[in-house]
């Protein structure tokens, strides 16, 4: 192997490897979802945690969704681990799926410190685009082992409706 097969290699697998990391962050971004402690949430003060990256404040964590569509229905899976079903709100709001909530913190009885706190806690909004119009007020959702579905039926798409406009 000649030293410009080895840069040609090299500059093959560089490409790949951005790639790669460019199509895992546009995946990603939309999961990224912010976390806003309140009193309620009850997080450790910045002095109870020996992590030097833990921020009491708010933090960002990923909340992972699959959409799934077929002739009659939307069904979103969207992975809320930690949070009580009481804390979730569901909303359909302009062709938009959107999920309120809150992750609350359990503390420790035992005597002792943090180490470290990656998990986030706090409220938190995710909002997931619907494909196409819903009917709304016939939503179901449930949540089960940290997941909430919600399935939403599909709008008919009717006839189109056409209106003549006079010209003045």
């Amino acid at each position: 192997m000649n030293l410009d097969e080895l840069k040609q290699g090299l500059s093959s697998l560089m490409d790949s490897m951005s790639g790669g990391w460019q199509h895992m962050r546009q995946a990603a971004s939309s999961a990224l979802t912010s976390f806003r402690p309140s009193e309620q949430t009850n997080v450790p003060e910045k002095g109870e945690v020996d992590d030097m990256f833990y921020i009491p404040s708010g933090t960002w964590s990923m909340l992972g969704a699959n959409l799934f569509e077929d002739n009659k229905r939307i069904v979103v899976r969207l992975e809320l681990p930690g949070v009580d079903k009481n804390d979730i709100d569901i909303e359909v709001l302009d062709n938009r799926l959107v999920v309120h909530g809150e992750k609350r913190f359990e503390r420790e009885e035992n005597e002792g410190r943090y180490r470290v706190l990656q998990c986030a806690y706090g409220a938190f909004e995710r909002v997931l685009p619907l494909p196409v119009p819903v009917v709304a007020d016939q939503a179901k959702a449930t949540y089960t082992n940290g997941v909430l579905r919600v399935e939403l039926p599909k709008q008919d798409p009717g006839t189109p409706h056409k209106v003549r406009v006079k010209v003045e």
